[in-house]
C-alpha cells in the first residue's frame, strides 16, 4: 500500500478559484475598478503573500480605515467559504484508495486555516491524514514533513508519489527525498534546472490517473 503525498492549495481544493471570487466581489463591495483584479492577485501571489501583508497593501492602497486584522479574517473566512472539494476529485481520491493508495495531505500554512480547508469541503472523508507545516514544526520543501506525514499513517515512504503544483516546494521535495513527483503546471512552464518532476500534468486527476497508471506498469514490468 503505497503513500500519496498530496498538497492541498491549487492542487485538491481550488486555492486560486476562491481568491479571484472573493477579490471581485470585496472590490465591488469598497467601490474599486474591477480591473484592480490583476492588481489584488498580484498581491496575493498564490497565497504565497503573508495574509497581514495582503491586509496592509489593501489599505495602503485604497486608503481604508478598516483594520488590518479585520481584513486578514475577512480574507480567509471568504476564502473559506468559497472552496468546494470537486466532486470529481473526490472520486479520484476514492478510486485511488480503492487501488491501494494512501493519500496523505503535506500543507504548508497556518494549522487553523488549513485544518477548517479540509474539514469544511469534506476533503477529510476521502484523505488518510494530513501535516499542516505550523503544527509539524517544518515546511515543505523540507523532507521532514513528508517523513512526520508517513509516520503518521504508519508507512514507509518507499513507493511513494508527490503531486502538486509548487516547483520548489513539492517537487523539490520529492527530488531531495528521491521520490517521483506529478507537478500540476496550471498553465505554467517548467524552468527550474536543478531537478525536475518525473510526470507533468494539467490537474490532480490526470495526476492520479498517471500515478495509477505508472505505478500499475512498473509494478507488472
Amino acid at each position: 500500500m503505497p503513500l500519496l503525498l498530496l498538497d492541498l492549495d491549487n492542487t485538491l481544493l481550488d486555492r486560486a478559484g476562491a481568491f479571484v471570487g472573493w477579490a471581485k466581489g470585496f472590490l465591488n463591495e469598497i467601490g474599486a475598478p474591477p480591473a484592480d483584479l490583476d492588481w489584488l492577485i498580484a498581491i496575493d501571489a498564490d497565497g504565497l503573500t503573508d495574509r497581514w501583508d495582503v491586509a496592509d497593501a489593501i489599505r495602503d492602497r485604497y486608503r481604508l480605515r478598516i483594520p488590518s486584522i479585520d481584513l486578514v479574517d475577512e480574507l480567509t473566512e471568504g476564502l473559506v467559504e468559497r472552496l468546494t472539494l470537486d466532486p470529481l476529485v473526490a472520486c479520484a481520491l476514492r478510486i485511488a484508495d480503492d487501488a491501494g493508495w494512501v493519500p496523505v495531505v503535506v500543507t504548508n500554512g497556518a494549522s487553523r486555516h488549513q485544518d477548517i480547508k479540509i474539514r469544511r469541503t469534506g476533503l477529510d472523508q476521502y484523505i488518510a491524514d494530513w501535516v499542516i507545516s505550523e503544527d509539524a514544526g517544518v515546511s515543505k520543501p523540507n523532507p521532514r514533513i513528508f517523513a512526520l506525514a508517513a509516520q503518521r499513517v504508519r508507512m514507509r515512504l518507499a513507493g511513494a508519489w508527490v503531486i502538486g503544483d509548487s516547483p520548489e516546494a513539492d517537487i523539490g521535495g520529492a527530488a531531495a527525498m528521491g521520490l517521483p513527483s506529478v507537478w500540476l503546471h496550471r498553465g505554467r512552464t517548467w524552468v527550474e534546472s536543478r531537478f525536475r518532476p518525473t510526470k507533468i500534468a494539467e490537474g490532480v486527476i490526470p495526476a492520479l490517473a498517471t500515478v495509477l497508471a505508472t505505478a500499475g506498469v512498473a509494478r507488472y514490468a
